[in-house]
């Protein structure tokens, strides 16, 4: 598998930039609040988890 060394770069520069500049505004917060909040309508696609007791 081969790496593309300048996406990924750009690409993590994008996101990390954009993560500092949200949480100095202030939305980052918010932007996992909502997060949290709308996890319960993700499908979940891995088989549900069974504990025998």
């Amino acid at each position: 598998m081969r790496v593309r060394w300048k996406t990924l770069l750009i690409q993590g520069s994008i996101w990390l930039a954009s993560e500092v500049l949200l949480t100095l505004v202030g939305l980052d917060d918010l932007a996992d609040y909502s997060e949290f909040v709308f996890e319960k309508y993700l499908i979940d696609s891995s088989p549900p988890i069974v504990s025998i007791v």
